[in-house]
């Protein structure tokens, strides 16, 4: 967990958040999601691996209200953190490996685009599929991006799990209906072109 955080602290240290391979200028995708959960404005929506993303200031701007952003890096969520201090917008900040996280609450939608895809080690998995059912309230909506089969092998220098829905409904087991399915094509902030597969799911 230690080498986790020290590689991502050193990448948002010493990196732009919009030089970043995963940044996006406006999560049109994400967005469409959450607003596919049916989920009201005061519901729990927690960003996992949020960090310095702009999904929590479109959140904000929507109208959203009891929103959580969770990252391993610190440093990541003080980008944030500094974008959304003029902003009226309370936000929970987490600076934490989902792994080992604690849930101070129950959620109503759980975001996470590219976190679970970089736990190559089934016991990392497990430990955040546990933290995942223990976070998520019935009827709650879970929302996973992750590289697609076919897509990049690597990603910061790290080995990833490409997924395909088979492949994520195995790790996820039982208690989970697939409401919706798809694929990106992200364009990184170089010009390269990278293929996710999205997956929303309702907690039965």
């Amino acid at each position: 967990m230690s080498d986790r955080k020290t590689h991502w602290e050193s990448i948002y240290s010493s990196k732009s958040p919009l030089g970043v391979s995963w940044y996006q200028q406006k999560p049109v995708l994400s967005l469409q999601l959450i607003q596919n959960t049916g989920a009201t404005n005061d519901a729990a929506i927690i960003d996992v691996g949020g960090g310095a993303s702009v999904l929590v200031d479109h959140l904000c701007n929507e109208g959203y209200t009891n929103i959580s952003v969770l990252d391993i890096s610190a440093s990541a969520l003080a980008h944030a953190q500094q974008r959304l201090a003029e902003k009226s917008c309370d936000v929970k900040w987490f600076a934490e490996d989902v792994t080992g996280f604690s849930p101070p609450q129950r959620y109503t939608v759980w975001h996470d685009r590219a976190v679970f895809h970089f736990l190559t080690e089934k016991t990392d998995r497990e430990k955040y599929i546990g933290v995942m059912k223990q976070a998520l309230l019935p009827g709650a909506h879970l929302i996973i991006m992750a590289f697609a089969v076919g897509g990049p092998e690597k990603c910061s220098g790290l080995e990833i799990v490409q997924y395909d829905a088979d492949k994520l409904a195995a790790e996820l087991g039982e208690g989970f209906d697939l409401r919706e399915q798809g694929h990106e094509l992200h364009t990184t902030p170089t010009g390269g072109e990278q293929k996710f597969a999205y997956f929303r799911y309702r907690r039965n």
